[in-house]
């Protein structure tokens, strides 16, 4: 009966991955056929009323506007109308007078700004804002958001200013400060490794290393050593924030040292380069904070309206509406801030950074009608992945699906705990979802199996952020931000090796700490 309930409940996963990945299905088609699936299943076999069923698609509709594709709307937004008020141009001149090299830039903006803008708002941010980016300047679309994506798993567990993490040490009953040692612990190795990677991606191959170790690994050890040790004596508010600043200073300073001159083939190419060669294309300090002012914006509004700056904090937070949506009992209330969340604050930086570049309302206006008509689909996958997140939460298939892989697990357990993690990241596109889901079971199992409850609760945060790499939601954003919307399947067979690389590096992470006590 175990094993029936669990591959009954696996169906609509295992349904997203034979759409996307064997039958090429476009993401919003394979996602509504899979909330249809679920729909099915929780109403004739987990016995949901349709009350129950149709409010906790809601639920899952709601969560996913605001604020996920709030953030990824804005975020959109803000690259778009850079690029119509000619302000990406100049960008691209400037990242060009730091380094030619697409995989110099990539580590500064991928990796570095990446980590930043995961550290301040998540939600999507650190795949949206650096791919589109990094597309921008001329590096392949795929290879932008497949690297995005990958580097994008091990900062989840402190995105949105150490949310997942709080959320984690909530739900377990978990002093924060040892779990956010653990959780660095857990994914110190995975982090150090993802900047080498991110080049491998980049540059299509192990071959791009190639004149590049001395600077990538100044990008893995200028972000990994603060992120470390702030996350050990700090909490999980600030290690993001601080170990990406220290990076993309050291890196900054190491394209100077040690890149001078791009590998053959991995150069920017730039339209106006003629003209910047005949000294036309020079750039005062004034016009690079014009071109900037929409991104130093959002640092300055997110950094200011965060629990950094407790005053302004506090005094926009309870701006906020609180309602629950759900039928049945425990549902979850939900909370809709009104000012004090990531997208409206990007929106804001936006529009302030459009005026600052002299764009008109009526140019603004036109950039966000095109935003919305070109990613419509993207906002559908987004609801539908959401709405079958909440039907499998609330009619038990998530439950069941966890208590098979402990049940056949035994004293393994430990390895396969980041995979259930990744399981819920794959199917809420969320590590603080994913935290809430199975948080709790993994700490309960960890104390019944007679392991470190709080180890295997990093564990699940761990698994959460690599599961974040195929869950059709990132990669939605992902396909979105380069303009490549029905360019899913592609994207998900390209991340799926990286993925299962990740998962089981992190079981064997996992199973080792649990031996050595941890």
């Amino acid at each position: 009966m175990l094993l029936f309930e669990f591959l009954l409940a696996m169906l609509p996963i295992l349904w997203l991955i034979a759409a996307l990945s064997g039958l090429k299905m476009a993401g919003h088609k394979a996602c509504v056929i899979a909330l249809f699936i679920t729909v099915l299943l929780a109403a004739f076999y987990w016995k949901l009323s349709a009350a129950c069923a149709a409010t906790a698609a809601l639920e899952g509709i709601l969560n996913a506007l605001w604020p996920i594709c709030l953030v990824i709307v804005a975020a959109l937004f803000t690259y778009n109308l850079t690029v119509k008020t000619g302000a990406m141009d100049l960008i691209k001149k400037m990242l060009a007078s730091v380094s030619r090299d697409k995989r110099v830039l990539a580590l500064i903006i991928g990796w570095g700004f990446g980590n930043f803008m995961e550290g301040m708002a998540g939600f999507g941010t650190a795949v949206a804002i650096p791919a589109s980016i990094l597309a921008g300047i001329g590096l392949d679309p795929i290879s932008a958001v497949l690297a995005c994506l990958v580097v994008n798993s091990t900062p989840t567990a402190f995105g949105s200013v150490g949310v997942p993490t709080v959320t984690l040490a909530s739900v377990t009953g978990t002093d924060i400060l040892p779990l956010s040692g653990s959780v660095v612990l857990i994914q110190c190795i995975l982090t150090f490794l993802s900047p080498i990677l991110m080049v491998c991606i980049c540059g299509k191959g192990i071959k791009a290393l190639k004149g590049m170790l001395p600077i990538t690994l100044t990008a893995a050890v200028s972000f990994t050593v603060p992120w470390f040790f702030t996350a050990q004596f700090i909490g999980p508010e600030l290690p993001n924030i601080i170990g990406s600043i220290c990076s993309m200073g050291c890196l900054i300073a190491g394209a100077k040292i040690f890149n001078q001159k791009p590998e053959e083939g991995y150069a920017i190419q730039l339209a106006e380069e003629g003209k910047a060669k005949s000294g036309q294309g020079s750039m005062t300090f004034g016009e690079g904070v014009k071109a900037w002012s929409s991104f130093l914006l959002i640092f300055l509004l997110l950094m200011g309206t965060s629990t950094l700056c407790p005053p302004i904090h506090h005094a926009i937070a309870g701006i906020k509406s609180t309602v629950t949506v759900y039928a049945g009992e425990g549902g979850n209330a939900l909370a809709f801030s009104w000012i004090n969340t990531p997208g409206v604050m990007i929106f804001l930086a936006a529009i302030i950074g459009g005026f600052i570049q002299k764009a008109s309302v009526r140019n603004m206006l036109q950039v966000f009608a095109e935003t919305m008509k070109t990613y419509w689909k993207t906002i559908l996958t987004i609801c539908s992945v959401m709405a079958t997140a909440k039907i499998m939460g609330y009619s038990g298939m998530i439950s069941d699906i966890a208590q098979f892989l402990v049940a056949v697990t035994g004293s393994f357990y430990p390895f396969f705990a980041p995979l259930i993690g990744a399981l819920g990241a794959f199917v809420t596109g969320s590590g603080t979802s994913t935290c809430v889901l199975f948080g709790g079971l993994q700490s309960e199992t960890a104390a019944a199996l007679g392991l470190n409850a709080t180890w295997m609760a990093a564990a699940n945060v761990m698994g959460a952020g690599i599961g974040k790499m195929i869950c059709p939601q990132g990669i939605a954003i992902g396909a979105g931000a380069i303009q490549k919307v029905g360019s899913e399947s592609k994207i998900l067979s390209a991340v799926f090796k990286y993925f299962l690389l990740y998962v089981i590096l992190a079981g064997i992470i996992c199973y080792a700490g649990s031996l050595l006590g941890f």
